[in-house]
């Protein structure tokens, strides 16, 4: 979330988050089986997710304070429509007319409220619901090669596709899985990078 210099202190990007965080997230801040991720890059990093929270779901939280401008939100529909299971859009109260005319009816809306001394909380203005329509190739495009080799392996794929460019390794493997064994395998993949959080690799086949 972008800030202009004529943004009320109290409705920082930084304390929206740390909010949000402590709020709304904190069930999940903590939970081994759960990883709450800052700027998780969709699209090889054509658009970049507020907050993701990867647990049963891929859930991505995008927040435009009232001082943000909406010009980005029409792209960034887009792409978290073709990758998330659930979204959620956290809004300044100046913008939620012309937000609802443009989010999918799927996105849930949480608008920020700041109160008289400052402190920020959410009202639940419209309840989130699953994406009927994830695309599975940018699915695939969240993994890493050697993520995306090690599931191709696994599924015995040939050794010429293993060859591949890593363009070629995501069409295969979106072309090959159903989407719920896709997503599932994607969800791990994230859960178990070890560069974003000190854990030994989760077994793929977990929560198969």
């Amino acid at each position: 979330m972008k800030r202009t210099s004529g943004e009320a202190r109290a409705v920082r990007d930084r304390d929206v988050r740390q909010a949000l965080r402590r709020k709304v997230l904190r069930e999940h801040i903590g939970d081994s089986n759960t990883l709450v991720l800052d700027e998780l890059g969709l699209r090889h990093g054509a658009c970049r997710v507020d907050i993701a929270v990867v647990n049963s779901y891929l859930h991505g939280y995008e927040i435009k304070s009232d001082a943000d401008t909406l010009e980005r939100l029409p792209n960034q529909i887009s792409v978290y429509s073709a990758v998330l299971d659930r979204a959620t859009l956290v809004v300044g109260r100046k913008h939620i007319e012309k937000v609802k005319a443009v989010i999918p009816e799927w996105w849930g809306i949480k608008v920020v409220s700041v109160g008289p001394r400052g402190g920020i909380d959410f009202e639940n203005y419209r309840p989130l619901s699953m994406n009927p329509e994830i695309d599975p190739l940018a699915l695939a495009e969240l993994l890493w090669r050697p993520e995306a080799l090690r599931i191709l392996q696994e599924l015995g794929a040939p050794p010429a596709i293993l060859r591949k460019p890593r363009s070629s390794l995501y069409r295969y493997l979106a072309e090959v899985l159903k989407l719920d064994k896709l997503r599932r395998f994607i969800r791990q993949c994230l859960k178990a990078r070890e560069r974003w959080r000190g854990h030994s690799p989760l077994s793929l086949g977990a929560d198969l």
